[in-house]
């Protein structure tokens, strides 16, 4: 954490009507320039926000374990193809997208890395709250976010040193283990917990899942307002960043659903994976990049994770939106041909009754 981090200019006007004009406050002035001590808001606000998101999230992920049978979520680990597409996708499509838009729009080379950084994230916790709205795996999802937060830790200073060398020197960027580590223990521990609840008491996970997802839903929201409140002064950074974070995200939902869908997987399987594809844990690369880089070097780069977790958010609201109407317009379809058929075969049949001396079955009137 930096200890200081606003530097202002003063006009010459007011330096000649004020022969003090740093502020009070200012621990270090020299000429125009003047250093202020951080404001503490951000920080003490930022603190409160943390501590409340991981207790939802917590309660998120307990609900979605209620949702989890262990027969078939062993079933994913010792079949693990669907893990094993999900892989590629998550550390095989992800980098390598990353690498070709960064090198498509020609951005700077600090820029290129925290693309980078983005493409080689595990997946989100997010993406089980959506994949059980769209009616995906839940057992393969939690797999898959499991299982690619624990693989990071080896995957991902793998990708980077494979991707990022023309741009800069790899072991420059600091992984934080203990995040990684965090992450893992605070999505296997209250799944866990869920996952017995539903073992044990098949009825009462019913009700704490319906809850989880309404809390799961407030969460998604508080997650983008927060970013909005801490982040309000970093929104100024090349428009081709803001393009890349717009097609990058999109690009991970549709190259991981086509992936699944050639791999073979069940509809709601290449549902599942697409969205483990395209939603990465923003958090953990704004971590990364507040631990490898400068002050200077952050401000071309910083806002990047919030930009991508605002449109990938974005875009699994749409494909949800989209989802339900196909949904209701597929039930729709199917209870008006299944009414169809049943007045055919009833007229079929009275019919039928009448060349046979005017019997109807009960089942027909």
């Amino acid at each position: 954490m930096q200890t200081y981090f606003l530097s202002q200019q003063f006009n010459s006007r007011y330096l000649a009507e004020n022969s003090t004009a740093c502020p009070a406050n200012a621990t270090i002035c020299s000429g125009t320039s003047c250093v202020l001590p951080e404001d503490n808001f951000n920080e003490t606000l930022s603190i409160v926000l943390s501590t409340v998101l991981t207790i939802m999230l917590a309660l998120v992920m307990f609900s979605m374990g209620c949702n989890v049978e262990i027969k078939k979520f062993w079933g994913h680990i010792k079949r693990p193809w669907g893990i094993f597409v999900g892989f590629l996708c998550q550390f095989g499509i992800m980098p390598l997208t990353a690498f070709l838009l960064s090198l498509a729009f020609n951005v700077l080379p600090i820029q290129a890395v925290v693309v980078m950084i983005m493409g080689c994230c595990p997946g989100g916790t997010t993406s089980n709250v959506i994949a059980y709205w769209v009616d995906g795996d839940m057992d393969l999802s939690i797999s898959m976010t499991t299982c690619s937060t624990l693989l990071a830790m080896g995957m991902m200073p793998l990708c980077l040193f494979v991707y990022t060398k023309m741009w800069t020197d790899s072991s420059a960027i600091v992984l934080p283990y203990n995040s990684i580590g965090i992450s893992l223990v605070s999505l296997i521990i209250p799944v866990s917990f869920g996952i017995y609840v539903n073992h044990r008491w098949p009825s009462k996970a019913k009700i704490i899942l319906k809850v989880g997802s309404i809390v799961g839903a407030v969460l998604v929201v508080l997650i983008a307002v927060v970013g909005g409140i801490l982040y309000k002064g970093s929104w100024i950074i090349s428009p081709k960043l803001w393009v890349i974070g717009t097609i990058f995200p999109a690009a991970g939902y549709s190259l991981g659903f086509l992936l699944a869908r050639i791999a073979g997987l069940s509809w709601h399987r290449c549902r599942t994976v697409s969205l483990e594809t395209g939603m990465q844990n923003s958090q953990l690369c704004s971590t990364i990049v507040q631990l490898s880089f400068t002050p200077e070097q952050l401000e071309l780069m910083f806002t990047f994770p919030l930009i991508y977790s605002i449109f990938q958010l974005l875009f699994a609201l749409l494909i949800l939106g989209g989802y339900r109407v196909y949904r209701r317009h597929r039930v729709k379809t199917k209870t008006d041909v299944e009414k169809t058929e049943e007045k055919e075969d009833s007229k079929s049949m009275s019919s039928h009754a009448k060349i046979n001396g005017g019997f109807v079955s009960n089942e027909t009137k």
